[in-house]
């Protein structure tokens, strides 16, 4: 036993999953410098095997990312972890995570297998991974509600076989906190070889235990090693939230005993960009990275922390990057100054094209906001306009009309391809008058399933609006983000970019839960 707890990010796997969440390659290797930039231990980059985008997503962070384990996900089958060993070759410490359903539903409804069946290719996949890369970890899905002696057959064969590292979903979000705990001690004292392998957990957070029961499993089953997601991001209910396990375990060391490398002043900045480039937005009172996560608004309270900070607060806002919120650029700064903040933010874009589109919007920003805050920035980057080259659907212009009394009209221009198309319509305020005239000429049939506005910066109606617009067609989901001072402009940037997306059409293989 460690004292050390190794911390285990699946943002770039398990958070994709997310409906509408899927990323690009660019977007996934910047997410993955931040993480560096975060020192987590292992990042999960994705499941090469699942599409050629996601294989060269993969291969992408393997090539570029040092600091960390580049980990890809595999099916316990030659073929998924052929391709992972493949997309992990320029990696400097590389990991396979294979895995396989044990639970008696999974294997009878899902797999249609016999346990035996699932037995034989457990520990052949742990063989056959383990003669091409030295750490390999191995998951039994929906693990907690397996049978515990078919789960301890399973894993002490496959630690023989060479599985370094044995994860215990509990895929569902099933289980509570001493149960999960005890179910993991049990397994290990159980099991004669299983402290030749370092032992996890992957908690999903149906029941909003996640993070409750990840911490169990550390504290009362001996894992050292938490497999979580930035803003606990991730299908359904989502994942363990990396933040707030990273904080409960820094904030209360007298309990957990337990040392981590992460930098924890990264966290906020990783959260914006997570929430930035998924569209997912990160709920106000959320813990460590809500924008009310330090805001004292009873009078008692803000009289205590103006007293002592510690009366109300046991963590410092400072400590988890939000002193980073600043002003840092504006109208008079220049391409280098630009640059240099891209750098310290972590964004690297590919080419000088990409850089002087970025700037040049930048240059547009600052003509009519003051004020350029480094959130600002991030969802300047993370405009799918800037790499507009790249996008098949793109913004060119818009005008609308609105006044009281009168019905809101649009007028868009906006290009397909190497076309430009003009369209207008009415509707029932402006941003409804803007997607109805872009729909009237695409007639492309998508189902809204979710439309918010979200502010970037605080404390001025000056802020820039971020919007996030969900659409579903043919059984895809997918976010469009845009970002403008320009409410109804944003709405028409994260439509186009929507589509965009549903244009690529990437077909992805589902994963584990």
């Amino acid at each position: 036993m460690t004292d050390k707890l190794i911390i285990f990010d699946t943002t770039l796997r398990d958070g994709e999953q997310s409906p509408g969440a899927s990323m690009t390659k660019d977007e996934k290797l910047r997410i993955a410098r931040q993480l560096e930039r975060l020192r987590v231990d292992v990042i999960e980059a994705g499941f090469a095997a699942s599409s050629n985008g996601d294989f060269e997503a993969v291969k992408s962070i393997a090539d570029h990312i040092k600091d960390a384990t580049v980990c890809s996900l595999a099916r316990a089958n030659d073929r998924d972890i052929g391709r992972a060993a493949e997309a992990l070759k320029g990696a400097a410490r590389s990991r396979i995570h294979t895995f396989i359903a044990t639970s008696a539903l999974h294997m009878e409804k899902k797999l249609r297998m016999t346990p035996d069946q699932v037995f034989e290719q457990a520990k052949l996949a742990v063989r056959f991974a383990r003669n091409l890369c030295d750490d390999i970890e191995f998951s039994p899905e929906d693990g907690y509600r397996s049978d515990p002696d078919f789960l301890c057959r399973v894993l002490e064969t496959v630690i023989a076989e060479g599985a370094t590292t044995l994860n215990i979903p509990d895929t569902v979000g099933y289980a509570v906190p001493e149960l999960y705990g005890e179910f993991i001690r049990t397994l290990r004292e159980r099991i004669p070889n299983s402290d030749k392998a370092i032992w996890s957990v992957h908690c999903h957070n149906d029941l909003g235990m996640a993070v409750a029961n990840s911490l169990a499993g550390v504290k009362l089953g001996g894992a050292r090693q938490i497999e979580c997601t930035i803003n606990g991001l991730g299908e359904r209910a989502g994942n363990c939230a990396l933040e707030e396990v990273v904080m409960a375990l820094r904030t209360r060391r007298d309990y957990f005993g337990l040392t981590l490398g992460i930098d924890a002043t990264q966290i906020v900045p990783a959260s914006r960009m997570v929430s930035q480039t998924t569209g997912f937005v990160v709920q106000p009172n959320k813990a460590v990275v809500g924008a009310n996560a330090f805001a004292h608004a009873s009078g008692i309270h803000q009289d205590g922390v103006l007293k002592a900070r510690d009366t109300y607060e046991i963590m410092r806002a400072e400590d988890v990057g939000w002193a980073a919120n600043k002003i840092v650029l504006g109208k008079l700064s220049g391409r280098n100054a630009f640059k240099q903040r891209l750098q310290e933010l972590a964004i690297e874009l590919e080419s000088e094209a990409e850089i002087n589109a970025a700037f040049a919007r930048f240059k547009d920003l600052a003509d009519r906001k003051s004020e350029i805050f480094d959130e600002d920035i991030l969802a300047l980057v993370s405009d799918e306009s800037v790499t507009a080259v790249r996008e098949h659907y793109r913004l060119v212009s818009l005008s609308q009309r609105s006044e009281t009394g009168e019905r809101p009209f649009a007028s868009v221009v906006f290009a397909a391809g190497e076309q430009e198309h003009r369209a207008e319509s009415d509707g029932n305020g402006p941003v409804d008058a803007s997607l109805k005239a872009i729909e009237s000429k695409l007639q492309t049939g998508v189902e809204m399933l979710l439309y918010s506005v979200n502010a970037i910066t605080s404390g001025s109606t000056e802020s820039q609006g971020e919007v996030t617009v969900r659409l579903q067609h043919s059984g895809r989901v997918v976010n469009g983000v845009g970002s403008d001072p320009d409410i109804v402009v944003a709405s028409a940037k994260a439509y186009l970019a929507a589509l965009n997306k549903l244009h690529s059409n990437v077909d992805r293989v589902a994963a584990q839960g």
